[in-house]
């Protein structure tokens, strides 16, 4: 579980990154549970767009993912979800 002052310290570093996925009109797969797993232990934090044609909310698409990857939200705004979830290798350092 994060802190707020973890959440806070992890948003913004997520601020100036894109968007590296994106959820459309098939929703959530274990195609898309995969990848996102693999790039999770590759850069740790993740930000997810999901599409207007997804046809789950953004909230359900978000417990999804994080439920299949063992990532932890950090935060949901409008149609972009941040996602963070420690690797092996450390890349980020949490206060």
């Amino acid at each position: 579980m994060l802190t707020g002052k973890q959440k806070s310290f992890l948003r913004s570093m997520a601020n100036t990154e894109r968007a590296l996925f994106q959820v459309g009109k098939e929703g959530c797969t274990y195609n898309l549970y995969n990848t996102i797993s693999d790039s999770l232990e590759a850069h740790e934090l993740l930000k997810v767009s999901v599409l207007k044609t997804c046809p789950q909310s953004v909230r359900e698409v978000a417990l999804d993912i994080a439920g299949h990857t063992n990532a932890e939200i950090v935060q949901i705004i409008g149609r972009v979800i941040l996602l963070y979830r420690p690797s092996k290798k450390k890349v980020i350092v949490l206060p």
